[in-house]
């Protein structure tokens, strides 16, 4: 039977749009169980997520279902050792992520996040899922601790970077211009 450990509900800052989010301890790992509901160009979406993870808070599958200006959304992502699968089909490009970015939502940051030592920085590469699509792409990023719950990110194909506020289970609280939390 699966363990709440924590949940989170964030309001979106460019865009009207909310996500929220449930952390729960499974056997072998963690899951996380989320739903996203947004406007973007394209319209409405109602997006909902499960991403399982191992005991090493790495991601072993993501399946993302709903409506999204009218159309059905239904992907489903599998990793296997360093090996990606995205509806069943071999996902070559995606060769050795650690895990799925999911670019709707800041629940997604949790996994690298969990991996951040408390002293230094962690570097990991996510198959980083945005839309219209779903465009898939290899996403390298570096986290790096800094003082109380600030985490600094940078991500290197978008060439971002900014300081997320963390709170004690790997949730982001502020994303600036993107995300804030609303439940705390």
């Amino acid at each position: 039977m699966p363990e709440t450990i924590a949940t989170a509900r964030w309001r979106a800052l460019d865009r009207e749009g909310e996500d929220k989010c449930r952390l729960a301890r499974v056997e072998n790992g963690f899951m996380l169980v989320g739903h996203a509901r947004f406007r973007d160009g394209a319209g409405w979406a109602a997006l909902d997520y499960v991403v399982r993870l191992g005991a090493d808070w790495r991601t072993l599958s993501a399946d993302i279902t709903g409506d999204r200006a009218g159309e059905a959304v239904a992907w489903q992502f599998t990793r296997t050792g360093g090996d990606w699968t995205f509806n069943d089909a071999p996902a070559p490009d995606l060769q050795d992520a650690d895990d799925i970015d999911l670019a709707f939502t800041p629940a997604t940051n949790l996994m690298p996040l969990r991996r951040l030592p408390q002293v230094g920085r962690l570097d990991t590469t996510s198959a980083w899922v945005r839309l219209p699509g779903p465009t898939v792409s290899v996403l390298s990023q570096s986290y790096t601790r800094e003082r109380g719950n600030y985490v600094h990110y940078a991500a290197v194909e978008s060439d971002f970077e900014t300081h997320l506020s963390v709170d004690e289970h790997g949730f982001v609280r502020d994303y600036p211009g993107l995300w804030e939390r609303l439940d705390e």
